[in-house]
């Protein structure tokens, strides 16, 4: 691979950012310690967290998908030191030589996970430069109620006539797919 792929970058700072965030900043709402309403509690036994404790399970669930998808493909893959950040380099390094459809599918994970990093995080704003893999268009939104990408134009909806929705992985298909054509092109 000539061409330094960027997608690894990117899900690692995702990932980087994202438990830096959330480990640094107490929980503020009902989920959390910081909470107190005018109903009467019980006397807390424990401290509570200082932390969310969803988005800890989330970048676990990351990283175990990842150490799983690098032990599919490279059995031989060496021991994983169980640091969260750098899963993606010990991903890329362990399965650099991979099946070109092996190595595809990296990516699309990679790239994958950066979205739902940046909307975990709040940055949701990641997924209105996608166009939509229905319509073509660029009216993807992030719906923060339904917790669903959605499209907003009007004419793509689906037999229901409901709006498109579209998932990430979809999207991160759609987005390498199209990169790696940008890519194959401006080779020749």
């Amino acid at each position: 691979m000539g061409q330094e792929d960027t997608s690894t970058d990117s899900a690692s700072q995702s990932l980087c950012y994202l438990s830096r965030y959330f480990r640094e900043r107490p929980v503020t709402g009902p989920d959390g310690h910081s909470y107190t309403s005018n109903e009467p509690r019980p006397t807390a036994t424990h401290p509570g967290l200082p932390v969310n404790v969803r988005v800890l399970e989330r970048i676990d669930q990351t990283v175990a998908e990842v150490v799983a998808y690098t032990r599919e493909v490279n059995p031989q893959a060496e021991p994983f030191s169980d640091d969260s950040v750098n899963v993606y380099r010990w991903c890329v390094e362990n399965t650099v030589h991979a099946p070109e459809a092996q190595q595809l599918r990296r990516e699309v994970l990679e790239y994958r996970h950066s979205l739902e990093h940046a909307v975990a995080a709040g940055e949701t704003d990641v997924i209105r430069p996608h166009r939509c893999p229905e319509c073509r268009t660029f009216g993807l939104m992030w719906d923060g109620h339904t917790r669903q990408i959605r499209c907003t134009n009007r004419e793509c909806v689906d037999d229901n006539g409901l709006g498109t929705v579209v998932d990430f992985a979809r999207l991160a298909q759609e987005h390498v797919a199209g990169k790696r054509k940008l890519r194959q092109v401006s080779a020749t």
